[in-house]
């Protein structure tokens, strides 16, 4: 009986290791077409067959994938994810949901889980507690990957972003247009590329209107519920800033919360708007302008371009880095 060719033997004869070999096999877009084509044309002539057990275990692989998010409870990303969902779904996908509640040690926990295990593609937005990318390098180099609103920009793989330089300017001049001299800028993510891009955007409308830009009115603020309050009331106590720029959900219900306990009054005493997509801005009081963004299609665009990585569609150049458009919602906060 003629001995069954293993897949070792063919990555010996060709010097490749044995996961090039079978990622040729399967036509992964990490492979070359040359080297497709060797391991290809050997594999005939040495008439190689696939195991079915190895091919059972790849099917499964093939029929999960993973979301890394910072928070369900964010609407934001409660939004993207029902896109991801729906985009899986008509693809006969099951997703699983990671959550790292901002702790970098959990998303490290995670990745090192999916490396491990048989997930066909991630979905990620990075917390926002650390700007160490060493450990998704690793995992893109494995799996398909994309990341979505919150991204590395030194990892190479497809990213779908918003607007965040030109939303966070809008803003801070939709405060200027309304009257404000002295904007308070309420920061968070400072560590990663949205957030860098956001306080950009908001230093350089205070410098194009020739207002003074006063360092002391940048503040970044952690992510502990406590302090997040004590922090804004700090400031607004001791700057008098008669506008807030809050550049994310999180800090504009405090800002609410500080305004009433000094008793000044939204707008007449201080103008208020915040980066959120919670559906109870509308209905504060008064109702927050805000600049939203376009979560569910950022989820649905990052889903549609992992599953063309999943198809070995790599070369698709024009959608490597997409970039949507944030919408500013004028309300009551800001005299609308």
């Amino acid at each position: 009986m003629t001995n069954r060719i293993s897949l070792k033997q063919l990555a010996d004869e060709l010097n490749l290791s044995p996961a090039s070999v079978s990622r040729a096999l399967n036509d992964s877009y990490e492979i070359s077409t040359a080297t497709k084509e060797r391991v290809l044309a050997l594999a005939k002539r040495m008439n190689y067959e696939v195991n079915p057990f190895a091919s059972n275990l790849r099917y499964v692989k093939s029929k999960t994938i993973a979301i890394i998010i910072p928070e369900i409870a964010n609407q934001f990303f409660s939004q993207a994810i029902n896109a991801i969902e729906e985009v899986a779904r008509e693809h006969g996908f099951h997703v699983l949901i990671y959550q790292t509640h901002e702790k970098s040690e959990m998303e490290l926990s995670f990745t090192q889980r999916l490396l491990n295990g048989r997930i066909a593609g991630v979905l990620i937005s990075v917390s926002s507690e650390s700007d160490i990318s060493e450990h998704f390098g690793e995992l893109s180099k494995k799996v398909p990957m994309v990341f979505f609103d919150r991204v590395y920009d030194n990892i190479e793989t497809f990213k779908v972003t918003t607007n965040d330089y030109e939303s966070s300017y809008a803003a801070t001049q939709h405060l200027i247009d309304c009257g404000c001299q002295k904007i308070l800028y309420c920061g968070g993510l400072a560590v990663l590329a949205i957030g860098k891009k956001r306080l950009a955007g908001y230093i350089d409308a205070i410098n194009a209107n020739d207002l003074i830009l006063n360092k002391e009115m940048i503040l970044t603020i952690g992510y502990d519920g406590f302090k997040k309050s004590d922090e804004i009331k700090s400031a607004v106590s001791v700057l008098r800033p008669d506008g807030i720029l809050s550049s994310i959900e999180e800090f504009s219900f405090p800002c609410y919360s500080v305004c009433n306990e000094l008793g000044l009054q939204i707008p007449d005493d201080i103008k208020i708007v915040s980066f959120s997509n919670s559906d109870s801005a509308a209905f504060l009081n008064p109702p927050l302008t805000t600049v939203t963004q376009p979560a569910f299609e950022i989820g649905q665009k990052a889903a549609v371009m992992l599953f063309k990585l999943l198809g070995n569609k790599r070369n698709i150049d024009v959608e490597y880095n997409c970039e949507l458009k944030s919408s500013l919602i004028k309300r009551a906060s800001t005299g609308y």
